[in-house]
């Protein structure tokens, strides 16, 4: 792995739409000690400060974690600070049911504030635009609403211990014309941006002498996959609810530059994928490069295909801010950590996506919500066998559990890994479809614990029995 320093670029701001959320400051109190309550650890003398930046799979199940562990120890004073851009969160790899309709944002997600009190850590509303490793502080952008009026100012907050959990982007490989024309699903304003104009294509299309509508999606990923599948099963769903001279044809084109779908399962279930998206409808294209994206299709290196709208769903990158901070990068972007999760600066750490930590075979690990996780809950052990005065035993060491894929309400398919590493199992169906809620409902556990997941996931079961599968408004 080869480590160099970039630099450049400047900062941003954090455009916050307007919600009725109230956020919490005094990052600079201090936290105290109490007694011990019976049956709990001692708490430590001299409690050090956590600030987490980045609220994803990876940073909110740190700051969960490291908040629980501490009311256990009777800190009372919360000494985790978690910072996000956004004033909620959602499961990234639910992004896609977001874009077709299928999950509500606004019902599946959950305000920070709430999970910071009932995990005992405090929640910042910011985005990070600088580092100072000799000062051990942190910038924050100023906040700003949609009409440009600064709601909180440019911040400075010290740490004793930051770790950077930052996330990916979109890699748009220097196409020309995809920053401009294709949808990217990174984040849920991105997502809603999608489906409200995809409501509207549909309900246009409905109302249309002659109707027709189409979507291409670049990547043939799991996201490009599982989009795919949802917006297929969303039309469906739509023209059952519609009079025959209403109804229209769909045509979703799934374009991926390699010779198969889905790399990282098994040659023989990506089969069974594009089989599974080809009998619901949708055209699949392999070895197909997209050479330029325009307002009315893509170019590929198999030809023309039109779309009214594009998805962009292909290849992961850094975010911008990483090339700003002074810490070693590889030569993809990423932040280069060792076997510990430690950057090139003291007391500060990096997982999830935006790290290259050193993986099997030598190669990184990859950038994967279950690789987050584990980092998340080593991490959290790592500072809590500090606190006591003692290293690590053991390094992180990632172990893959597999891949599932949703095709469907009713589908999916997947490999579990088992304990010697190798390929265990292959499910398919609906147990596989069984096994990839659970690991969304497992994700849930890790920050609202066994009931009020359980509450969710019913709460979710039976708002979609009432309100049906799509949502147009």
């Amino acid at each position: 792995m080869t480590a160099k320093r970039l630099g450049g670029g400047a900062p941003t701001e954090t455009t916050l739409a307007p919600v009725s959320l109230t956020f919490a400051d005094g990052h600079n109190a201090r936290p105290v000690a109490s007694s011990p309550q019976p049956g709990r650890s001692p708490p430590m003398p001299n409690p050090r400060d956590i600030l987490i930046i980045g609220g994803g799979a990876g940073g909110l199940e740190l700051a969960a974690r490291l908040g629980r562990a501490d009311r256990r120890r009777g800190i009372r004073t919360p000494r985790v600070t978690l910072i996000d851009r956004s004033p909620f969160h959602l499961w990234k790899p639910s992004l896609h049911e977001v874009a077709a309709g299928s999950l509500d944002s606004h019902q599946e997600g959950l305000a920070y504030t709430l999970l910071a009190r009932r995990n005992r850590f405090r929640f910042i509303l910011g985005d990070l635009t600088g580092l100072d490793f000799q000062d051990r502080s942190v910038r924050l952008a100023p906040v700003v609403d949609e009409d440009g009026d600064e709601l909180l100012a440019e911040r400075t907050l010290p740490y004793d211990r930051l770790v950077l959990a930052l996330g990916s982007g979109v890699n748009l490989f220097g196409t020309p014309g995809a920053d401009r024309h294709a949808h990217q699903l990174e984040d849920v304003a991105e997502a809603e941006a999608f489906h409200r104009r995809l409501t509207l294509a549909f309900l246009a299309a409905a109302g249309s002498d002659k109707p027709r509508l189409s979507v291409a999606i670049v990547g043939g990923g799991a996201t490009g996959v599982e989009l795919a599948a949802e917006l297929m099963e969303g039309h469906h769903a739509l023209m059952h609810g519609l009079p025959p001279d209403q109804r229209f044809p769909f045509d979703v084109t799934v374009v991926e530059a390699l010779p198969r779908l889905l790399p990282p399962l098994p040659e023989a279930l990506a089969a069974k994928a594009r089989r599974a998206l080809e009998a619901l409808g949708v055209t699949v294209m392999t070895d197909a490069k997209v050479e330029r994206v325009d307002a009315s299709g893509l170019d590929t290196s198999q030809g023309r295909v039109e779309a009214e709208l594009i998805v962009w769903a292909a290849g992961v990158a850094p975010v911008a801010v990483q090339g700003d901070l002074g810490l070693d990068l590889d030569d993809k972007g990423r932040i280069v950590v060792d076997d510990r999760l430690r950057t090139s600066a003291p007391e500060v750490w990096a997982l999830g996506d935006c790290a290259a930590a050193p993986g099997p075979d030598g190669k990184p690990v990859p950038a994967r919500a279950q690789a987050a996780s584990q980092q998340a809950a080593w991490l959290a052990r790592a500072f809590h066998d500090a606190d006591d005065g003692h290293e690590p035993a053991r390094p992180f060491a990632y172990r893959d559990k597999g891949s599932l894929v949703s095709l469907g309400d009713d589908q999916a398919v997947g490999a579990l890994m088992g304990n010697l590493g190798g390929p265990s199992f292959r499910i398919e169906g609906l147990l596989a479809r069984w096994a990839y809620v659970t690991l969304h409902l497992d994700h849930h556990r890790a920050i609202l614990g066994v009931r009020r997941t359980a509450v969710l996931a019913l709460s979710r079961l039976l708002h979609r029995r009432v309100a049906g599968r799509l949502k147009l408004h």
